[in-house]
């Protein structure tokens, strides 16, 4: 293949025809969703951040009069989502403790192997590699750790399977993440906003590339199971957002990235999405201070996840919802 036809590595732009050419099509297909040379990687305003953050705050500023003097406001990407849909389902589900089970503590495990294998010297194999991730998140003293220590075996056996699968597919479909393309993996993300009141804070699963001044060369990456949902643009959009606050510079490409079926949905970073996610952020402030502070009775919106609410047992709507789902034909 002539030089000028050789495709690209993602975030470097030059060219890897013989590393291609020992790749699968599924991992080739990774290559052509990312890859850009650094001459195509838009450029945004150098006061940027400045706009977005003052438009933020001018947004949230008048919800948080009925926030107390001692309380603050923390966004994750999960709770911006779960106050953009049904209210009551919301405040139920932050009334209870959080526990961890084997569908969360896989997405967690997967992230450490990931983590592990983009820095092992060795040839490995799937779960040798799960293996030392678990042994290493057991190990830490909070959180995950304390709950693998107590954990059944049959949990810990079925936890290994899946995250096996999830990190085998991970392995089958991405290629080699080499160390130029900078990846990083489970990256906390952070911007403090009105003086701190409010925090918005996030953890990616993979980021690769670097900004280089006010050109974009960053993509953040987030890895799911299951089907596609628009819930998912939604949360990277969030995370372009606090990028963008924090260093000035967004991303140049998010991408949600569904291991069952090796298949991308990638989307290019503008001004304009920043600007939709700047309103999308500040009507969530505003709804959670409301229903939290304010007084305001929570929304009730039925849907698929009323089967799954903590309130659904006294929650006429949810239930109506479900028995009209319950006889469809």
């Amino acid at each position: 293949m002539p030089a000028s036809e050789e495709k690209k590595d993602p975030t470097t732009g030059e060219p890897s025809a013989s590393k291609r050419a020992a790749l699968n099509p599924a991992q080739k297909a990774v290559l052509d969703e990312l890859g850009a040379a650094s001459k195509d990687h838009p450029e945004f305003d150098e006061d940027l951040k400045p706009h977005l953050r003052a438009a933020l705050e001018t947004a949230i500023e008048p919800h948080l009069d009925e926030l107390p003097p001692d309380a603050d406001v923390y966004l994750s990407k999960h709770r911006l989502s779960q106050i953009h849909g049904c209210e009551a389902k919301f405040l139920a589900e932050e009334a209870q403790d959080f526990e961890w089970s084997v569908p969360i503590a896989r997405g967690s495990v997967v992230h450490k192997a990931v983590e592990l294998a983009i820095n092992w010297r060795r040839e490995f194999e799937p779960p040798t590699m799960v293996d030392e991730a678990l042994a290493r998140l057991e190990a830490e003293d909070r959180g995950l750790g304390y709950w693998l220590q107590g954990v059944s075996e049959a949990e810990r056996a079925e936890l290994r399977s899946l995250a096996v699968d999830s990190f085998t597919k991970f392995l089958e479909c991405w290629p080699p993440l080499r160390p130029a393309w900078r990846p990083v993996t489970e990256s906390r993300l952070r911007a403090e906003l009105c003086e701190g009141r409010v925090v918005l804070d996030g953890k990616v699963d993979l980021t690769l590339g670097s900004a280089r001044g006010f050109r974009a060369g960053k993509v953040i990456v987030d890895f799911k199971t299951g089907t596609s949902a628009p819930i998912h643009r939604e949360d990277l959009r969030f995370y372009a957002l606090i990028e963008a606050l924090r260093i000035g510079t967004p991303p140049r490409m998010l991408a949600s990235y569904y291991l069952d079926r090796a298949y991308f949905v990638p989307e290019a970073v503008t001004t304009e999405t920043l600007q939709a996610t700047v309103a999308r952020v500040a009507d969530g402030v505003g709804r959670l201070v409301e229903i939290r502070h304010g007084g305001r009775t929570p929304s009730r919106i039925p849907g698929p996840p009323c089967r799954w609410c903590p309130a659904f047992d006294d929650c006429d709507i949810g239930q109506a919802h479900q028995t009209e789902y319950d006889d469809w034909p």
